[in-house]
């Protein structure tokens, strides 16, 4: 199915719209590295595009989660489009939904290397992420060997019950929104995965902006 690009949905203010400051960051930051995760802090999306192009090695089979932070930075593009990387999402479109999607899944699951976003991520390290059909769990979880996720600073919340709440509140109806504007059907809460510790260091890295971007 072909469809237009997306605006952005948009609310009015709420807790979950401010941009959190420097030293917020910056504990968010110590809390991930303590938990294996590596994390760098980037001034805005702009930073986040040339760093995620510098971590990917060209060639890389590279599936890219849907994520309005990944769209309007311009990464999606980056890597769905370029031709600089084997796309799992282009190669996906391509493959027959009835008879190869034990396949597609599979792909999905274990590229070289996913890139993504979150829904929050707390103070204490954790990072949670949302999904209606789970599509880009498995290779967060654990399957794909490299992780690469862009957080927006309206993302920080103090702890996981917060975290979850914004969700629930906030990531939720926004989500909804887009997809009944882009694919004509609701969204959904399906399946939650919280990330709370990197067992194998070195294969998730958290670019964390100082802007806000996405949900």
């Amino acid at each position: 199915m072909t469809a237009s690009t997306p605006t952005t949905p948009t609310t009015a203010t709420t807790p979950f719209t401010a941009p959190a400051t420097d030293e917020r960051l910056e504990r968010v930051a110590a809390a991930l590295k303590e938990r294996n995760f590596d994390v760098e802090i980037l001034d805005d999306a702009a930073a986040a595009r040339t760093r995620v192009k510098d971590l990917i090695p060209a060639g890389s089979t590279v599936f890219t989660a849907a994520s309005e932070t990944l769209r309007l930075s311009g990464i999606d593009e980056d890597i769905n489009g370029s031709g600089r990387y084997d796309s799992v999402k282009e190669r996906g479109l391509a493959m027959d939904r009835a008879t190869q999607m034990t396949e597609i899944l599979r792909m999905l699951a274990c590229p070289d290397a996913v890139v993504g976003s979150v829904c929050a991520v707390t103070e204490t390290g954790s990072l949670v992420a949302a999904s209606a059909s789970g599509s880009q769990l498995p290779a967060y979880a654990g399957a794909a060997p490299r992780v690469i996720l862009v957080v927006g600073a309206q993302k920080v919340v103090p702890d996981l019950d917060t975290a979850l709440r914004r969700v629930d509140e906030h990531c939720v109806p926004l989500e909804d929104e887009r997809a009944r504007q882009v694919y004509g059907v609701p969204s959904a809460l399906n399946r939650l995965l919280v990330l709370n510790a990197e067992p194998h260091p070195g294969r998730a890295t958290v670019l964390l902006l100082r802007e806000a971007i996405g949900f």
